[in-house]
This record gives structure tokens, sequence and C-alpha cells, in this order.
């Protein structure tokens, strides 16, 4: 049996800058990383590996660069890596990433069952959170979104018990396999790879597959299968805020002040 890991390589968001100029990302020296949320679907996927002998395979759809985020999945424990990379899927929004992925994933489960499809919540470029629940709809499996533990797995009926992290509580949620799940933060702490693994997973075959291979309608793919499109990047303009007294040596008279403009503007109830 097989577990999918959904993987994406973004920019580091720490290191982002925006041309004043071109409104568009400044791309020259800016690190590329793993999406940390889908470091947790990693770190799980491998966990459920170590207890139940799943196989790992790390899939990812992006530029042939994507194929060194590959390699540190495989430097993790991953069994398998496989990048995505056709000129006909460049620009794709999140139905188009969707569509491409989920071929791949029934690609892979005509070779050995895939019972399981890992994503990270969202990513920290997009924050959609809408290619994991995209490629449950495109498969018809069942999506089981901001799982924070994953409680336990029926083999023999094919069922999978997970928490989901909601507002203020949880839920406990039972459903059949095949199954979608993208995790939040909370799930796991990521291991980090042993010396011997980094050796190996610079040997380790990446493969490659284009549209060649998926042989999907060009017109669902990329720029022409996305209805969306980012028309302009752009850094906020922030106001600069009034001072309002001395809150440290006079806190009081300041409270005092605030809370009557405040009034006077009616944004407080009398």
């Amino acid at each position: 049996m097989r577990i999918v890991v959904c993987i994406k390589q973004v920019p580091d968001t720490t290191q982002v800058q925006i041309d004043p100029v071109t409104n568009t990302l400044v791309r020259d020296g800016i690190p590329f990383i793993m999406n940390p949320y889908d470091t947790h679907a990693l770190e799980e996927a491998l966990r459920l590996k170590d207890r139940f002998g799943f196989s790992v395979v790390a899939v990812s759809m992006g530029p042939p660069n994507a194929e060194a985020t590959l390699r540190k999945a495989l430097s993790l424990g991953a069994d398998e890596a496989i990048l995505l990379s056709d000129r006909a899927f460049g620009g794709a929004d999140t139905l188009a990433t969707s569509n491409v992925i989920a071929e791949a994933i029934r690609r892979l489960d005509k070779q050995e069952q895939v019972s399981l499809v890992l994503c990270g919540k969202q990513t920290i470029d997009g924050d959609t959170a809408q290619v994991g629940p995209g490629i449950a709809t495109r498969l018809g499996q069942t999506q089981l979104t901001f799982v924070d533990r994953i409680e336990r797995i029926n083999f023999l009926r094919k069922r999978i018990v997970v928490r989901r992290k909601l507002e203020g509580r949880h839920e406990i949620v039972e459903a059949p396999m095949p199954a979608m799940i993208s995790v939040v933060r909370e799930i796991n702490r990521p291991r980090y790879p042993t010396v011997p693994m980094r050796i190996n997973s610079e040997e380790a075959k990446v493969k490659v597959w284009t549209n060649e291979e998926l042989k999907l309608d060009v017109q669902t793919t990329g720029l022409k299968g996305s209805p969306t499109w980012v028309s302009r990047i752009f850094s906020p303009q922030r106001d600069k805020g009034e001072i309002i007294g001395n809150g440290m040596a006079d806190p009081v008279s300041t409270a005092r002040e605030l809370v009557d403009r405040l009034l006077a503007k009616d944004l407080l109830p009398v």
C-alpha cells in the first residue's frame, strides 16, 4: 500500500521582496524551501510507514529546480520522488494544479494501491488551502482537513479515524479509505535527516513526469486551464499611526484621552 505526499517548493517568505516598479516577486537570490505545512504531512506519512509498512511517494509539481525539495523528502525517508514538470503546467492556479497532481496519483494507483494522500493544510505563498480538497474531489476520495491526529486505521474495513482541529474544539471523524488528509502543524514534530540518508538522497533518482506521460488536455493545465490568475503582487502601504499621550509616564490620562476620542467618533457604546 502506498501513501502519496504532495509537496510544494515555495520561496522563503521571510526573505521575499517586491519590485516596486513591476510589482512582481524579486526571485534573484531568494532561497526556496519545502512548504512548512508539507513537512508535517511528510513526517506523518513516514510515521505511518514505520508503524504499518506503507511505501511513501513524494510528489511535487514545479520547475526543474524543485528536484532539490524532493531530494530532501528522500533524505527524510520517502521511498520514491516524482516531479511533475512541463511548460504546459506553468502558471497553474489551484484548479489546474489539482488536475495535474490527481492524474499523477491515478497513474501511481494503477501501479500499486494508493490508500492515503497527505497534504499540508495550505502553502505559505498562496494560502488558499484548495489544492488538497481539489485533489480529493477529482479522485472521488473522502477529504479530511485540518487533521492534528490520526487516531487509528482499520485495514480490514478500510476505515480511518482522525481528529480535526476546529476553532475552540476538536472533532473525531471516521471515514472510508482511500482518503485525502490535510494536516496542521500540531500533528507532529518533523524529524531531521541522517548523514547517510542525505548522501543516499543525492544519488537517488527523482523521476520527472511531463505531460507526455500524463496525457492531459493542455486546455486543462497551466494558464490555459486556470480560471483565476494573479494580476498584481504588492506590499500594502501602512499608514503611520498617531501617538496619543504618554502611556509609560501617565497611563491613566492616556487611557482616558483614548476613550474620549473613541466616544467622540461613536466607536464605543455609551
